[in-house]
């Protein structure tokens, strides 16, 4: 299997169980990680026989940047259907990470993240 994997997308929006986070909103982070198989592009330079990350990036944006949820495995989870929809026969699975790197609890840490395999993910 083959991937693509676009990594640290960086988005604001306003999701969290906490009214602050809704309201305010903050950074999110999506990394996505697509199961392809790339042979045929690579072969024929031919755009339409991959996936074009730039589209995959905007479902991300759009995702994280609408539709607030209290969870990001909400988010996450909508990333990984929505992906698998738009590119169904060409993405065979795929891996989404949802990073949150200031959520509103005390402590010291980098981040929060959760992560996501839908599909054939070898």
């Amino acid at each position: 299997m083959d991937y693509i994997h676009v990594n640290e997308m960086e988005f604001w929006g306003n999701h969290g169980v906490f009214a602050e986070e809704t309201k305010l909103g903050q950074r999110f982070r999506v990394t996505l990680s697509l199961a392809v198989d790339l042979q045929e592009a690579g072969q024929t330079d031919d755009l339409e026989k991959t996936v074009n990350y730039a589209e995959a990036f905007f479902i991300c944006q759009k995702i994280v940047e609408t539709n607030p949820a209290k969870l990001v495995e909400t988010v996450a989870e909508r990333i990984a259907t929505e992906i698998l929809t738009k590119f169904k026969g060409r993405v065979k699975g795929c891996k989404v990470m949802v990073i949150k790197p200031d959520p509103p609890i005390p402590g010291h840490y980098r981040s929060i993240a959760v992560e996501i395999t839908r599909g054939e993910f070898v």
